[in-house]
């Protein structure tokens, strides 16, 4: 187990003013989060911290993240689109989303009542990642990416496949966003700025 995640468990992700005090989120889901965490952990994959929050990977490649609002706690499957959801659980985190799907859930007993079809979708999850060749990768218009998009993707493919699928307005826009900055050091600070927000599906004005 992840010291970081057990810090998590303690203070949230640190991405807003509650942070660390009686009334962050993470409060709110403590036996959720440590059920979905033990499911995570007994599958084998390796947890981490990333964008504030417990993610799950496989050979450096990320799987599932625990994730948590103010309604729900959840389960983020980074490849859900490929899944088959035989319960019909899976949701899109966005209107706009192409491939991630989250399962939520809203007390201890739905985790409880459903663990072994938790288990079946983390271990479909996994299989998926160990077999999938990775689509080949297209950008829906015509139109120049900023030098330092493109230097981020290379380092972030989480990134790259997540502003790729979005619609091409979604994509111009940012790109036109970005571009409009005439120091390289603006544009990678507004590329840095909307990095989460593009991760969710989301547009600029989403």
């Amino acid at each position: 187990m992840n010291p970081a995640v057990d810090q998590f468990m303690i203070d949230g992700c640190g991405r807003c003013k509650l942070a660390a005090t009686p009334a962050c989120k993470v409060h709110l889901w403590p036996q959720e989060l440590k059920l979905l965490r033990g499911l995570l952990i007994e599958a084998g994959l390796t947890e981490e911290i990333k964008w504030g929050f417990p993610t799950y990977t496989l050979n450096n490649k990320n799987l599932i993240m625990l994730a948590t609002f103010k309604e729900f706690c959840s389960l983020e499957f980074f490849n859900g689109h490929l899944m088959k959801d035989p319960a019909n659980v899976l949701e899109k985190p966005g209107e706009n989303s192409q491939t991630g799907r989250r399962i939520k859930f809203k007390n201890p007993t739905e985790v409880t009542k459903r663990l072994k079809n938790i288990q079946a979708y983390i271990q479909e999850s996994i299989h998926i990642q160990k077999t999938i060749t990775k689509p080949a990768v297209k950008l829906h218009a015509a139109f120049e990416l900023p030098e330092e998009l493109l230097a981020k993707f290379k380092s972030d493919k989480v990134l790259e496949n997540a502003f790729y699928s979005l619609t091409p307005g979604r994509q111009r826009a940012y790109c036109l966003f970005f571009s409009a900055a005439k120091q390289s050091q603006t544009r990678t600070s507004r590329i840095a700025k909307f990095e989460h927000q593009i991760k969710l599906g989301k547009g600029m004005n989403d």
